[in-house]
């Protein structure tokens, strides 16, 4: 296969991208091939299960749901993103992605990372109202207020995506090939560039540390105001309840942000592109499967609704 194509000038220029992946051990990729079908599997199982049944369940059509069904379709693209190219990887020798594959990857990880980030806050937000206002919930978190959260969301996910990317892509990749991750993100293909990474590196930064300031402020003034206003409520019973509304989201914020920070708050004397890809695997594909379990165990209406779905169905089948 050919690589490297060359150009005038005594410079050449890459048209497909090597992805190291996980692990570079042979002995290794079989089994990690089968590690990352499993959690690929269950990631895809479960956000399908949850975008059906906040579909197709009467009792589960309200704002809390309808931000959860959007959170599902996202970790269901962001795994998608990344995962099968991953899964081929390991079966294959040269673990090959072309230039314009590794910009749609590159941007399709955008999309959803930032858009993940925000539909969370956007959760916060629903909670906060739920309990702090809970006579003028469905006034204030309206079906039209929902609709305009999800589209903001998705509209300025997508334009990160396509800023960050282009200034990405727009610096030029010669020689070196050799991409030290399972997937195209912004460190490693900085790393690789032959011109001048200044203001793709500042693009990048801004970015990051604005989308993380920004939902992380949401987030815990949404989860500030929460927690004062369930200290105010005199019963134990009435506690435990408003508290039960939101530890789900409570439990999945607190896995995400605290692998993001985990990440990006490192000293740079411990920071290696080896510890990015693990944080990497984690965000990507570990947190995708994990929400799903989350948001069903500790939630007692999605339990019922599935309960209900499994029954409905069996019925069915028994009058065929």
């Amino acid at each position: 296969m050919k690589l490297i194509k060359h150009v005038p000038g005594n410079l050449s220029h890459v048209t497909t991208f090597i992805l190291i992946g996980v692990s570079e051990h042979p002995e290794l990729q079989l089994p990690l091939f089968f590690i990352f079908l499993a959690i690929y599997g269950v990631t895809v199982t479960g956000n399908v299960g949850i975008i059906t049944l906040t579909s197709i369940d009467s009792r589960l059509q309200t704002p809390m749901y309808f931000f959860l069904r959007h959170l599902a379709i996202i970790n269901l693209g962001n795994s998608t993103v990344i995962a099968p190219q991953m899964l081929v990887n390991f079966l294959v020798e040269k673990k090959t992605i072309s230039y314009y594959g590794c910009i749609i990857q590159h941007a399709g990880f955008l999309v959803f990372i930032v858009a993940e980030v925000f539909m969370l806050a956007a959760m916060a937000y629903d909670r906060y109202v739920a309990i702090c206002n809970p006579l003028l919930y469905m006034v204030v978190v309206s079906r039209k207020v929902c609709f305009l959260l999800v589209i903001l969301t998705y509209s300025y996910s997508l334009g990160t995506a396509v800023t960050v990317t282009s200034c990405v892509f727009s610096m030029s990749y010669c020689s070196s090939n050799v991409i030290n991750h399972f997937y195209c993100d912004n460190v490693p293909l900085l790393v690789l560039s032959c011109s001048a990474t200044h203001m793709p590196e500042t693009v990048v930064y801004i970015s990051t540390a604005s989308n993380l300031f920004f939902s992380m402020i949401i987030v815990l003034v949404s989860y500030f105001q929460i927690i004062l206003a369930i200290l105010r409520i005199r019963s134990a019973e009435g506690r435990r309840k408003a508290f039960s509304t939101c530890a789900s989201h409570m439990t999945a914020v607190t896995v995400f942000y605290g692998t993001l920070l985990f990440m990006y708050l490192q000293p740079q004397s411990n920071h290696s592109l080896d510890t990015d890809k693990m944080a990497s695997v984690f965000y990507t594909l570990v947190i995708p499967m994990l929400n799903p379990m989350i948001y069903s165990m500790r939630n007692k209406d999605v339990k019922e609704a599935l309960k209900r779905v499994l029954t409905n169905s069996c019925q069915i089948f028994k009058n065929m």
